[in-house]
């Protein structure tokens, strides 16, 4: 059976390209800072980001944890979405590790405002916590691939630099916000005091993400990595496969977000079954079942028997995340199938 695995654009196998580039990659032990293939990398990152220096991480989350470890101090304040990634699928981590407080803001698809954003900054009083950092996640993953208008980011990023407080982007999926508005990554990374990027996503890559900054914030972001258990050796034969994606593999974002809009508009076809399409910014969409009081964990259930995967985000609502490994013809037989089993 041809598995179509819609689950999510971290499922993606190394092109043999990538695979050739991997093998042949120069490699030192990166601990010492002696990886050529890593160093290219991180200094690439940094360039595209416009930022002085980037550094390599095994994970998404490392990224984002080593940045509020970075940027804040124990009992600290952090504000993000009610449905950012942080808050919701990184196991409680700001807390355990860095031993701050996470306020969710209840923002629209994942994108709050100034005013928002405003209204819950505290005062500065012994009661409570201080108003630390703002966490803004670009492309919003639960809020369905969302891309941020960059006006309110920079107007976000104007009230941190008024209360003396820090900003990350969590760009996990940054290179889709690009693909998707011709925006380039510097523009939206001018607007944050770190940020993070990750190449196993959208670009294919098999490992890795990178967090970047000013020299002084990566100086402290390489210790802290290294608290983590995030040092790694002979990194450079994956760091090569990442080197790869970010040269060759964002030009065909588009197509990703082609695919996703076409699985949509198949969908609403389909009674019962409802994606706000106008909203399907990138490559994620989020189908609502609720018209037909289907349960997800059963739809979910069944598509798997008929070779289709998806994931669960909510009730009666599924996820579904187009990629480089999925065809045309794969969109065509989701759509054929699940017409079949629910028209």
């Amino acid at each position: 059976m041809n598995i179509i695995d819609l689950r999510s654009d971290t499922v993606t196998k190394p092109s043999a390209a990538m695979r050739k580039k991997m093998y042949e990659a120069e490699v030192g032990d990166d601990v010492f800072g002696e990886d050529s293939t890593v160093i290219a990398l991180q200094d690439r990152v940094a360039e595209i980001l416009k930022k002085e220096a980037a550094l390599y991480v095994p994970s998404g989350t490392m990224a984002n944890q080593i940045a509020i470890s970075v940027l804040t101090s124990p009992g600290d304040e952090v504000y993000v979405d009610i449905g950012s990634h942080i808050f919701n699928y990184e196991s409680g981590s700001a807390g355990f590790i860095s031993g701050v407080q996470l306020y969710p803001i209840v923002g629209t698809r994942g994108v709050f405002t100034r005013e928002q954003l405003e209204d819950c900054l505290r005062p500065k009083d012994d009661h409570f916590p201080p108003s630390s950092t703002v966490v803004v996640e670009n492309t919003h993953n639960r809020g369905g691939g969302t891309v941020w208008h960059l006006r309110e980011m920079h107007r976000i990023y104007e009230l941190t630099r008024e209360r003396n407080m820090r900003m990350h982007l969590d760009g996990a999926r940054l290179w889709n916000a690009v693909a998707a508005t011709g925006t380039p990554e510097r523009d939206w990374a001018q607007y944050a005091d770190t940020v993070s990027v990750c190449f196993s996503k959208a670009l294919g890559a098999p490992v890795g993400s990178a967090i970047a900054g000013t020299k002084e914030i990566i100086t402290e972001a390489h210790r802290v990595r290294k608290r983590l258990g995030g040092g790694m050796r002979q990194a450079g034969i994956i760091a090569a496969g990442a080197l790869y994606a970010i040269e060759n593999n964002r030009s065909r974002l588009v197509e990703d977000h082609l695919k996703a809009k076409k699985l949509a508009e198949g969908l609403c076809e389909i009674p019962g079954f409802y994606v706000d399409v106008d909203h399907v910014d990138t490559n994620i969409v989020i189908v609502d079942m609720s018209e037909r009081s289907l349960d997800a964990e059963r739809f979910s259930s069944v598509l798997k028997d008929q070779g289709i995967l998806v994931v669960m985000a909510g009730r009666m609502k599924v996820r579904m995340v187009t990629h480089f490994d999925l065809t045309e013809n794969d969109i065509v037989n989701t759509l054929k199938i699940i017409n079949s089993l629910y028209h």
